[in-house]
């Protein structure tokens, strides 16, 4: 080892007993003898291969410097500790890692879980095992893997274990994904300049699953590659940063700066006294908070780089759109109360809001049914709640481009090119893409939502009763042709709903009251343009719809329903 600052740190080895297995770690010294020991405790988990405990003894020395507990150890098959390498599982990864950190932490005390490659997955089911005990979670290089490797032996690299591993895609049903978009303390993604193991892709999963709730940020390393045990072993600058970053607003997870500006916007004498998260979100995460004298308001945070770095212009120009709204009939949308859209006094870039009453509404089942007033047939979809549904989002469009503005909004922009799309092989994606090789059809302007879908419209009542009570999500308000926002709502219901709902959605915009379309091929350019946004991946779009209980919505059956309703665009408008 290099002279750092681990030789200032007595570390004290053990040997553990696990299953016949002996684990071989070493951990800092406990508080004063029957004092409690408060103090946070840092377990650093190695990676797969030559990992093994020794790498990271100078980051565990910095954690130690910063007045906290450390904890790191061999899984069984890696350094100094028994067993066979081949022999091992992530289930036995996981047994171990509760097994020595139930042995040498206190009860009940807070951890800081750090995770090194193959430990991305060790570290979120060990997220999933103790919940909120776990304050502070990095994840450096992580993988993650199918359920069905879970309880494999890993063997010598061409067995069941590396079958499925090497599966294409077999990752993006991880469970370790759902356990990492439940986690809403402070979380840490390291991401080296090159890593030759782990994919893009499965990086991008994982920070759109931590970016759900926790309080993320991310540590790129421009000079690392997939080794960062080793590579952080030899900089202690970059140790001290990541350090920094994981203990950042500690206790309060993380949001310390975010709290204060909200408590700083509120009436005088009134304090927030909960705080939830609200489901459904992609781009940012959404928090309602309830203030001592019952009344409700919303908290909306860009956490994801991209949309942190766009947050000056998204969050400026949503709270500008939000005090237009205010004083117009007919669009229902929230009442800005402060915003925060360059993060100068808050964790990330904020902005607060009034609360709408309503829900979100993605489900295909008829209310009476769910009541049990229905009978056992239930009725065909156009005579259910779900297409009294569909009406009212057609409707409410209409009044969204009615919307005369005293300044219009910024031009819209188009989210893809016939150069930046991935489709699938095959002639009806080519007919497809060949669609988007010209100019943009001339159009007639309106005031346009831009991400107008299911997602984002809220519902209260049933029956009769139904109504739209809420649109939210302004950032992408823009000006331009009506076709755009129907062809964006219409992508999304026929993901959702299937492809007849997509197709026919512009029907019910024209008929409810919306505003003349485009004709032929001129409106099948702009429905094109929006649902070729999402080749080859439409799984994307639907991640918020499978929290809120839409777990039909597999890859493939949004594969399927994607190819279906551009072929019906196809054919019913000509290309």
């Amino acid at each position: 080892m290099s002279t750092t600052s681990a030789h200032l740190v007595p570390f004290l080895p053990f040997l553990h007993d696990h299953d016949g297995e002996q684990l071989s770690g070493v951990h800092t010294p406990g508080g004063p003898d029957g004092a409690p020991d408060a103090r946070p405790t840092v377990v650093l988990l190695h990676g797969a291969g030559a990992g093994r405990k020794e790498r990271l003894l100078p980051l565990l020395a910095e954690f130690a410097g910063r007045d906290c507990r450390g904890l790191a150890f061999d899984f069984s098959g890696h350094g100094g500790s028994s067993g066979a390498l081949r022999e091992l599982s992530l289930r036995r990864r996981f047994e171990q890692a509760v097994s020595v950190i139930d042995a040498h932490t206190p009860a009940g005390g807070p951890l800081v879980l750090v995770g090194f490659s193959m430990s991305g997955q060790t570290a979120a089911d060990l997220v999933r095992h103790y919940g909120r005990r776990v304050a502070a979670l990095g994840l450096a290089a992580p993988a993650v893997y199918a359920a069905a490797a879970w309880d494999v032996p890993f063997g010598d690299g061409d067995g069941p274990f590396s079958a499925i591993i090497r599966r294409p895609g077999s990752w993006r049903s991880a469970p370790a994904l759902d356990a990492l978009r439940a986690y809403a303390g402070r979380a840490v993604l390291v991401v080296p300049g090159t890593d030759a193991v782990i994919p893009p892709a499965v990086t991008e999963a994982v920070q759109d699953a931590l970016a759900a709730r926790a309080q993320y940020s991310r540590l790129d390393l421009p000079e690392a590659d997939h080794g960062l045990g080793q590579w952080l072993h030899d900089r202690p600058g970059a140790r001290r940063e990541l350090v920094t970053a994981l203990l950042t607003g500690f206790g309060d997870g993380g949001w310390t700066a975010t709290r204060a500006w909200v408590a700083a916007q509120l009436p005088p004498g009134r304090a927030v006294t909960g705080r939830s998260a609200l489901r459904g979100g992609w781009s940012s995460q959404m928090r309602a908070l309830t203030l001592d004298d019952g009344a409700s308001l919303v908290l909306r945070t860009f956490v994801k780089p991209f949309f942190r770095r766009h947050a000056p212009a998204l969050l400026a120009r949503e709270a500008t759109v939000l005090a237009l709204l205010a004083d117009r009939d007919g669009v229902p949308a929230p009442l800005p109360v402060a915003v925060d859209a360059a993060a100068e006094h808050c964790d990330h870039p904020s902005l607060l809001m009034t609360r709408l009453p309503g829900r979100v509404r993605v489900d295909e089942r008829d209310e009476r049914d769910e009541r049990g007033e229905g009978d056992q047939g239930g009725e065909g979809r156009e005579g259910s709640d779900l297409g009294r549904r569909l009406d009212l989002l057609a409707a409410q469009l209409g009044r969204v481009h009615a919307v005369v503005p005293d300044a219009r909004p910024r031009r819209y922009e188009a989210w893809t090119a016939p150069e930046r799309v991935q489709a699938p092989p095959g002639a009806v994606w080519e007919r497809a893409v060949a669609v988007l090789r010209r100019e943009p059809p001339a159009y007639e302007g309106c005031f346009l939502h831009r991400d107008y879908h299911p997602g984002n419209v809220l519902f209260s009542g049933d029956g009769a009763d139904l109504r739209v009570s809420g649109v939210v999500d302004w950032g992408e308000t823009s000006w331009g042709p009506a076709d755009l926002d129907v062809a964006h709502c219409s992508t999304a219901l026929a993901l959702l709903h299937g492809p007849e709902h997509g197709l026919g959605f512009r029907e019910r915009y024209e008929a409810l009251g919306g505003r003349r379309l485009a004709d032929g091929p001129d409106h099948l350019y702009w429905r094109l343009l929006d649902a070729l946004h999402y080749c080859p991946d439409a799984a994307k779009l639907a991640g918020p719809w499978r929290e809120l209980g839409r777990t039909d919505l597999t890859p493939e059956v949004l594969a399927d329903r994607l190819a279906a309703y551009v072929s019906g665009l196809l054919e019913r408008y000509g290309g």
